[in-house]
Parts: C-alpha cells; sequence; structure tokens
C-alpha cells in the first residue's frame, strides 16, 4: 500500500519552527506519514509540495486576527505574520485541490477565517454564560455535544464527549461551506466541517487524547487515501 503523506504546519517564533510530538505520534499511529512543512513566502513552492501531499494538518497556535471581534486580551498574542501567511496558502492550496485537511483549535480558526466567519478575540468575557475554556486561566475539562448527523457523530459514534480545555478564542459565525458539528454545554463551538466531510475543525485537541480519538486520526488518513473531494465510509 502507498504511504499517506500528511503535512503538518508548525509553530513560528523568533525565527524557529517547532511542532509538539503529539501531533506526529497521532498520525503514525493512524498508519499515515507526517511531513513537518517549512515556513515560506514562497506561493508556487507551497503549491510544488501541495502536488506531492495527500492532507494537511493545521495544530494549535496564537491568536487569529482575521475575521476577529473584540480585541486580543493580553494574554494571548498574535499569529506571526509570516506563519499566517504561509498557512494561509498552504490551506487555500489544499482548499482549491479538493484535499483533506484537519485544522485544530487555531487551524480549525484559520479555516473559518479564511472562508468569512468570524472569531471572538476572547470568548469567557465575551459571551454570556460562557466555561473558561483556557486552561492556563483555570478552566478544566468539559463535555461537547455532537450533532447526530454530522461525520463527527458517524465517526466517534458518541452523542458526547469530554475535552481538554485549551483555548482563549471561538468562532462566532462559521464561515461559507461550514457547518457546526459540535458545541459545548455552553454553547461554545467546537467542531465545525464542510458537507463531504473532508475538511474537519476541532477546537479542542484531539492528538492529547489518543485513545479516544483513534478513530478520528484513522479516518481523517483514510480520507485522504482517496480521490481529492470523497469521503470514506465510516468505521
Amino acid at each position: 500500500m502507498e504511504p499517506v503523506w500528511i503535512g503538518i504546519t508548525t509553530s513560528f517564533s523568533d525565527g524557529e519552527q517547532s511542532l509538539e510530538l503529539d501531533y506526529v505520534r497521532a498520525i503514525t499511529a493512524a498508519s499515515g506519514m507526517p511531513l513537518l512543512l517549512p515556513v515560506l513566502d514562497d506561493e508556487s513552492r507551497i503549491r510544488e509540495i501541495v502536488d506531492r501531499l495527500d492532507g494537511l494538518l493545521i495544530p494549535g497556535g496564537p491568536a487569529v486576527t482575521t475575521g476577529l471581534i473584540g480585541n486580543l486580551p493580553d494574554d494571548l498574542p498574535p499569529c506571526d505574520p509570516l506563519r499566517w501567511q504561509s498557512d494561509t496558502r498552504n490551506a487555500a492550496a489544499f482548499l482549491e485541490a479538493g484535499k483533506p485537511i484537519l485544522g485544530i483549535c487555531y487551524g480549525m480558526q484559520l479555516l473559518n477565517a479564511l472562508a468569512g466567519g468570524t472569531i471572538y478575540a476572547d470568548v469567557q468575557h465575551q459571551v454570556d454564560g460562557a466555561l473558561i475554556h483556557s486552561k492556563k486561566r483555570g478552566g478544566t475539562a468539559h463535555d461537547v455535544l455532537l450533532e447526530v448527523d454530522s461525520t463527527l457523530y458517524d465517526v466517534l459514534k458518541v452523542p458526547s464527549l469530554t475535552v481538554n480545555t485549551r483555548h482563549i478564542q471561538a468562532i462566532a459565525e462559521p464561515g461559507r461551506g461550514y457547518r457546526v458539528s459540535a458545541r459545548a454545554t455552553d454553547g461554545v463551538i467546537e467542531a465545525i466541517e464542510n458537507e463531504s466531510g473532508t475538511v474537519l475543525g476541532l477546537q479542542f485537541h484531539p492528538e492529547k487524547m489518543p485513545e479516544q480519538m483513534a478513530p478520528l486520526f484513522k479516518y481523517f488518513v483514510d480520507t485522504c487515501r482517496y480521490a481529492p473531494g470523497i469521503r470514506p465510509s465510516p468505521p
């Protein structure tokens, strides 16, 4: 069987790229071949790389400022412009090619912003009744409720699950082509997906939940094995 190559974007700070090993482990455990992508400002080179890959994982990161509602809090820095430019070009190229994408936290917000959606700068202080969704602010694990007609529900086969809490921003309105597939019990959006189920966005961090989220990463890698724009049958 041919290897399934999954490009993974990285964090970028002070001219250095980095990535938590949990992302690599999640992809390899699902029989994918992870490839860390360089931060590039050359669109033609990005497209050359995209042509050779089967899928894209955009991991967590700092604040998204496109489509922002409100002002960023002091404890959330904005994304480095070079990373943002590179990540958005990667995402746009994969979307144009119809290749699968999994966006996690910042990655989900980036996908939403590219589709014209909006993002709360600080959901805890902007939405009445919102839980504390940031671990560094004292937030704890919380439950999310899955939409029963969603790909996420088909893959995980549960109506609800307990997830980690690692974000300050949150989606206010989904962008064009996306629908909500899960919400926290306070109503905050925790997952989005496109109609075909080939582009998924999660607000929580599934790579930190390896046993529970193994079916999700398997689904993502299996989706990347198929022709662009076609989802496999759920496991």
